[in-house]
């Protein structure tokens, strides 16, 4: 394989792009020679499990939409996976291995006999077997063109109304596609300035894997073009007999009567555009630096440059001692850390910073929410408006929405084999992706030459197995997050030598004038049976450069500049396939140290685990640029040559990358957590968040404590797993400190020591959200959560506010949310998305009341902001704010929503799986757990 020079996307993009440039060949292209067919061995033996909830089935016929509105009804395979989801929350505290299978799915490959549901040949050389128990597809093929013809075929039969929204909102085009509702126009708005690409620009990514990516690139771009050949052949038979998702009818697309209309082909720059939405929203990294300078700013602003520097390089914790670590070792990988003497740091002049507009020429109903509803047929009147709201809702896929930040999300817990029962490695694990109906991914068994592998794609780019098991090892991904965008101030020009201005459109680029780049995207639409919203259309416009897409404007020492942003992986967005491919290739992955070469070539920024009867492992990939030394990466720099990622070229956008050994990694360590939290020590992060208190402690003290006792079973880690999904973060790792501070002199008010008392029982019991019995709709200990949800938005102000001032407070607060409950709406993906606690401010609270109490704090704060320090006028100030909660009703904490009405406690932290299609399911309870779940222990190795 030749040298890499390349950029990454998502688990996603992984499998997207390796395709070939025409749509409908049936047969591999030249060059592409047929890998060699591995015999199907299964080492797990039984003691593979997985989960993705609702279901398989993720199309509905336009009767199926109707009977599901009128009587609640649902398509086969589209909720059977809900209620053993669900179902663990109460059943965990008596799991046994035995009883794994009530929760999850068998994972076993194949399908027994007498569980054949039914069996699809699209071709002579694949089936398609289908099992009664959950209607998974296992994709079997006599050749390698075969088995990802089946895979595409197969993805048309579960996802293709899924896979054609998805491709519009990558190319920024959802409204015009779906309906010009609120929530459709500003899905589109942030997705595609993220990845705003002419056609030229998508055909010419598939060159570059067809050009540099040897005969591994030839086989993927063989495998893709399959892919798409058969999700165009379920296409057009589903639309020819009529049986092709109700949507398609709904959205005006097709005539329900006459048949009249067309599901328009797919075609490999497609894929890539799907690729741009997944891999941007779970394989991205860095990025904010523009925040992050306004809140430095504000810091010097209050205390001065050489003191407000230190103060927010506290809050800043880059590289915190005390943050949970996934090598929790000792070893050192040191990357993107804060330089002893920073050069070419571009800080904005105070007050000059605008962001950059993105729409213009509106009409009609653009920006607004006015309806215009069509007169609809008597029998599609039950379904009319069902996406007035949006086809995706707002804040639903993470990263959107008001206050939401571009996040990821997933965990894995994995036990060495000398500390389990069975002396083999032990894996729970599995992607955080939110819930929608259907989901983003889907699973299938993939067994054809070159290839076998069972486990989740996300839809529409699932020519390979993205997290999943192999015949003899399983893997799977958490969101890293690390640095890989920077944020560049190019100065602005004229090019005839006049005076600039903040919106000049030339920028200095080597000593030249260059003219910025005008990419426009014009959208317009109508009202339908689904999206009442009234006619109106909009123009979209980002400017491009060689440093990236200018995302503000504003002046650095006087001059006007442009603030851009550039990611190692753009136009890059499907490199990382050929790492999928490899994962997938039994003859490649034969231990733990060739899958994280594998990973290796996962370009997207992710935490990559593995597992097999030997060994647990870990990787973390990423396109990490080799930055000019005394660079600091987490503030804008000066677009210019002595400042440049090294290696630099602006044309492919390709630069220097740190090489295998310097990234993240580890084999054989006596377990690993991940939650999205610090890989390593030195590995500084990108994000402010990583402090003291991180939602992977909830894991790392429950596995900590497994490893200590040893004998660690499959249940007991996935008991771990699950007690860790209902658990408060700030009733288990501040409540303790709060009360030490509540009690360091006695609560004399009776009422108000009775609060503190059902405070400390809540605590005792284990900060549980959960169910006083299962269905009850209930929780045990609901008035102490109900006055933690009102207290602590409330006594993280009263601590810091006060000393910080409003300005920073302000700034710091739009770095980083002060709160990330279950019951909050602005959380990564939403209110109703099961992740939670993963960013908000309990580890400066924690630092801080630990500084007051005079308890040892390693990195602390550069202040003591509770109470200025003083532990009475702290302790004054956290009883006034207990006080006020706890008078607080529970219809002012949990005001209501369109799933639950105001005070419904449950409810407001309830799943709610958002319907993507016409189907709709029941509300599960809260679980703060991987939507896709695997639970793996290999007793044998090849």
């Amino acid at each position: 394989m030749p040298p890499r020079t390349r950029t990454l996307r998502a688990a996603t993009v992984a499998a997207v792009l390796a395709l070939g440039t025409s749509l409908l060949a049936s047969a591999p292209p030249a060059g592409a020679a047929e890998p060699e067919h591995v015999a199907v061995a299964d080492h797990c033996q039984g003691q593979c499990a997985d989960i993705l909830p609702p279901g398989e089935n993720g199309n509905a016929t336009l009767v199926e939409i109707l009977g599901n509105k009128a009587f609640g009804t649902h398509p086969a395979h589209s909720d059977d996976q809900l209620d053993r989801y669900n179902g663990l929350v109460a059943g965990h505290t008596s799991l046994t291995d035995q009883k794994l299978t009530d929760f999850f799915n068998d994972a076993s490959f194949g399908v027994a006999a007498d569980q054949v549901e039914s069996v699809t040949k699209p071709r002579e050389d694949v089936t398609i077997t289908r099992d009664k128990k959950s209607g998974v597809p296992h994709i079997k093929g006599t050749t390698r063109y075969g088995t990802e013809f089946g895979a595409g075929f197969a993805a048309g039969q579960d996802r293709l109304w899924l896979m054609d929204l998805f491709r519009h909102i990558g190319r920024g085009e959802l409204t015009s596609f779906a309906g010009g509702a609120l929530a459709n126009q500003g899905l589109e708005q942030q997705f595609w300035p993220q990845a705003p690409y002419t056609e030229a620009d998508l055909e010419a990514q598939v060159e570059w894997i067809r050009t540099t990516e040897g005969p591994r690139g030839e086989q993927a771009m063989a495998d893709a073009q399959a892919y798409i050949d058969g999700i165009n052949a379920y296409r057009v038979k589903s639309k020819n007999g009529r049986y092709f998702p109700g949507e398609y009818v709904l959205t005006g697309k097709i005539d329900s009567i006459t048949n009249i209309g067309e599901i328009q082909p797919f075609k490999l720059t497609d894929l890539i555009s799907i690729a741009s939405v997944v891999g941007g929203q779970f394989g991205g990294g860095g990025g904010g630096e523009v925040q992050a300078a306004l809140s430095l700013l504000a810091a010097q602003q209050k205390y001065g440059v050489e003191e407000g520097t230190r103060v927010w390089e506290s809050f800043r914790q880059r590289n915190d001692p005390e943050a949970v670590l996934t090598v929790h070792d000792g070893t050192s990988f040191p990357y993107a850390g804060k330089p002893d003497q920073a050069r070419g740091t571009a800080l904005p002049d105070a007050g000059s910073v605008t962001p950059e507009p993105l729409i213009y020429d509106r009409t009609g109903s653009a920006g607004t929410n006015a309806k215009a509803p069509v007169k609809a047929p008597t029998a599609l009147k039950p379904l009319q408006g069902m996406y007035d709201d949006g086809v995706i809702p707002e804040g639903s896929l993470p990263g959107t929405g008001s206050g939401a930040q571009k996040r990821g999300m997933s965990n894995a817990l994995l036990v060495s084999g000398r500390h389990t029962a069975s002396g083999n490695p032990i894996a729970v694990m599995g992607p955080q992706t939110g819930y929608f109906a259907p989901q983003l991914m889907m699973l299938q068994e993939l067994q054809g030459p070159g290839i076998s592998a069972r486990g989740v794609s996300f839809a529409g780019v699932g020519m390979y197995i993205q997290m999943g098991r192999g015949q003899d090892y399983a893997w799977s991904a958490t969101s890293a997050a690390q640095d890989i965008t920077d944020t560049y101030a190019i100065e602005l020009c004229e090019p005839d030598g006049s005076t600039p201005s903040k919106d000049s459109t030339h920028y200095r680029d080597n000593g030249a004038c260059a003219p910025m780049e005008k990419l426009e995207r014009t959208n317009s639409w109508k009202p339908t049976v689904a999206d009442s919203t009234a006619k109106g259309s909009y123009r979209m416009q980002v400017w491009r450069t060689d440093y990236g897409i200018v995302t503000h404007r504003a002046t650095v020492g006087g001059k006007p500049v442009a603030y851009t942003s550039l990611r190692t992986t753009y136009r890059h967005e499907a490199d990382s396939i050929i790492g999928f491919q490899l994962f997938n290739d039994p003859a490649y992955i034969t231990d733990a140290a060739s899958f994280q070469q594998a990973a290796h070539h996962i370009d997207y920024a992710f935490n990559w685990f593995y597992a097999d009867s030997r060994t647990a492992a870990f990787y973390n990939s990423g396109m990490n640029p080799v930055r000019a030394a005394g660079v600091d990466p987490a503030l804008p720099v000066k677009a210019e040559k002595a400042y440049e990622w090294q290696g630099y070229d602006p044309a492919a956008n390709t630069s220097d990358y740190t090489p295998f050994a310097e990234h993240p990694q580890s084999s054989g360590q006596d377990y690993y957590i991940s939650w999205n939290n610090r890989q390593a020590k030195d590995y500084a992060t990108a994000a402010f968040g990583f402090g003291a208190v991180h939602r992977g402690d909830l894991l790392d003290d429950r596995v900590a404590k497994l490893v200590e006792d040893g004998g660690v079973t499959r249940a007991s880690l996935t008991r771990a797993m699950a007690e860790a999904a209902v658990t408060d973060l700030r009733g288990e790792q501040l409540l303790p400190e709060l009360l030490k501070v509540l009690r360091s002199q006695p609560v004399t008010d009776p009422a108000l020591n009775a609060v503190v008392q059902q405070l400390d029982s809540w605590r005792a019991a284990g900060s549980q959200r959960k169910e006083t019995t299962q269905g009850s709709h209930t929780y045990t200990h609901a008035d102490a959560v109900r006055i933690m949800d009102a207290w602590w938005p409330k006594l993280v102000e009263a601590e810091f506010r006060p000393g910080l001032g409003d300005g920073l407070y302000t700034a710091l607060t739009a770095n980083l949310a002060t709160d990330e409950s279950p019951a909050a709406s602005h959380g990564p993906s939403g209110a109703h998305s099961g992740s939670a606690f993963q960013y908000g401010w309990w580890g400066f609270a924690d630092k801080d009341l630990r500084q007051v109490l005079g308890q040892p704090v390693k990195g602390p704060l550069a202040k003591t902001y509770c109470g200025n320090g003083d532990l009475s006028t702290c302790r004054q100030a956290l009883l006034t704010t207990l006080k006020q909660a706890a008078a607080e009703p529970a219809t002012a904490v949990y005001p209501g929503d369109d799933s639950c009405g105001a005070g419904e406690q449950w409810c407001t932290d309830a799943i709610v799986h958002r319907a993507l299609g016409g189907i709709t399911h029941k509300t599960i309870h809260w679980q703060n757990r991987p939507t896709y779940q695997q639970v793996v222990e290999f007793p044998s190795h090849r």
